[in-house]
């Protein structure tokens, strides 16, 4: 009895620790969004002389109506923006990705892994690197401070290509695609009603890393535009930012938008959860 109580004490310890750890990294990690909770409802006062955790002195309400009338209420054109970025750059982006992973999976094609070792490089190249370029191809077309300028680039996604080929070897049977043919259903046929349903947890997985990626862009929307009115939520938020020091009245809008410009992406992982997790546990059943 006594070595089977040796025996559970150092796996006891080791489960506490564990805890402990888990505990103190999902306060780490809640802790800005309890701050964004508590801040947004205070006034400029409250936020410059450092009392954002307080929980008196509520000002939501007219922080909310302060952030929609700003110069305009131009805060909600680069919420929708920001919306038609991510939301139609993310949608068509994870569409492309799985048809470039469909086709290097099922396809024989001459130089297939030599182009798809280029993919790979470049999901190694940081996307800032890339700014420049892009800026300088985007003036040669002269697309430069338009809402092309930031939309097309982000319809670009090596990672996303790499990760719908591995979903589409993993959850699409080559059976199934021959069965398909056998049939009498021609390529397009098959990938619409057949490779593109099975790999929906894929492109599932794709928007969702992508919408994350063009919500939070900031870079490349602050070399490409010099128009307000098309200005991201991020950029937007960055430029009101800017005039604090002259303007502190600027202060409880930068943090009020902030909290409203988390709410997408939680909303987009909520809603989307029951796809993902899918994904994760669909080859357990295979």
């Amino acid at each position: 009895m006594s070595t089977h109580t040796k025996q559970q004490r150092p796996w006891s310890l080791s489960k506490g620790a564990v805890n402990g750890a888990l505990v103190l990294v999902t306060v780490y990690t809640l802790l800005p969004l309890g701050w964004l909770l508590t801040a947004s409802a205070k006034n400029t006062p409250d936020l410059v002389g450092g009392n954002p955790l307080t929980l008196g002195n509520v000002h939501l309400g007219r922080n909310l109506h302060d952030l929609a009338t700003a110069d305009g209420g131009i805060y909600w054109r680069w919420y929708l923006n920001s919306l038609l970025y991510a939301g139609g750059g993310a949608l068509l982006c994870a569409f492309i990705c799985v048809c470039a992973g469909y086709a290097f999976e099922v396809y024989r094609f001459r130089g297939k892994e030599q182009l798809f070792g280029l993919v790979l490089v470049g999901v190694l190249v940081p996307t800032t690197a890339l700014a420049l370029p892009m800026y300088l191809l985007a003036s040669k077309v002269g697309i430069v401070n338009t809402f092309w300028a930031v939309f097309i680039p982000s319809l670009v996604f090596p990672f996303g290509v790499y990760l719908s080929r591995i979903f589409v070897a993993g959850y699409v049977p080559g059976e199934v695609l021959e069965a398909a043919r056998m049939d009498g259903a021609g390529e397009l046929r098959t990938f619409w009603s057949i490779g593109l349903r099975m790999v929906t947890p894929g492109f599932v997985t794709v928007f969702l890393f992508q919408f994350t990626a063009i919500w939070n862009n900031f870079f490349l929307p602050l070399v490409m535009l010099s128009n307000t009115e098309l200005f991201p939520v991020s950029l937007g938020l960055y430029s009101w930012n800017a005039q604090t020091h002259s303007f502190p009245d600027f202060y409880p809008l930068v943090v009020t938008g902030s909290l409203l410009a988390v709410l997408p992406l939680v909303v987009a992982f909520v809603a989307l959860q029951r796809h993902w997790k899918a994904g994760l546990t669909a080859g357990s059943v295979k």
